[in-house]
């Protein structure tokens, strides 16, 4: 099993022949297995998190969270896509200023979090990333259980950590 006539490119950077690496003359005998399960392990602050290589997709029908909130006047909505297990495999956040950078950024990052949860990042893991985040808007906040957050991504941290991580560990 080689590569094709016209993919040659596929190795360049790897050494010359005459340097004791690979024969780039003869692709065909390179070959590249892994060793052991394809997962990456990042290491952080003493804390370890791996994240397997495949997703994990959420069923086309899917039970959900949708939670009310407002930060320093501005209001929005978290909407958390739930695995069966009862897992967060997803989130969405509705700004009520539609169409602003903040919303726009916002998308972003659900984008983001909700593919790490579905690459196996867990939920405690992904929280304690966001947690702590200070910028507008910040604020007093209609949650008794969260008075006060440093932003909409400390605020969706806090709550997620106080509804699924916390509520699996008791």
């Amino acid at each position: 099993m080689g590569l094709p006539q016209d993919r040659k490119d596929l190795l360049e950077g790897f050494p010359a022949p005459d340097s004791g690496g690979l024969d780039v003359a003869s692709p065909e005998s390179v070959v590249i297995e892994p060793k052991g399960p394809i997962v990456a392990v990042v290491k952080e602050d003493d804390l370890m998190s791996a994240m397997a290589v495949r997703r994990e997709v959420l069923p086309e029908t899917r039970q959900s969270k949708t939670h009310k909130f407002m930060i320093g006047g501005h209001e929005g909505y978290l909407t958390v896509g739930l695995f069966p297990d009862g897992r967060p495999g997803e989130i969405f956040i509705k700004m009520s200023k539609e169409g602003s950078t903040l919303s726009g950024l916002i998308q972003g990052f659900c984008r983001a979090f909700s593919l790490a949860l579905q690459h196996g990042l867990s939920v405690h893991d992904a929280s304690d990333r966001f947690r702590g985040m200070r910028f507008e808007p910040m604020g007093p906040t209609n949650n008794p259980d969260i008075p006060e957050a440093g932003s909409i991504l400390d605020y969706v941290a806090r709550y997620l950590q106080i509804n699924f991580v916390e509520r699996v560990e008791r």
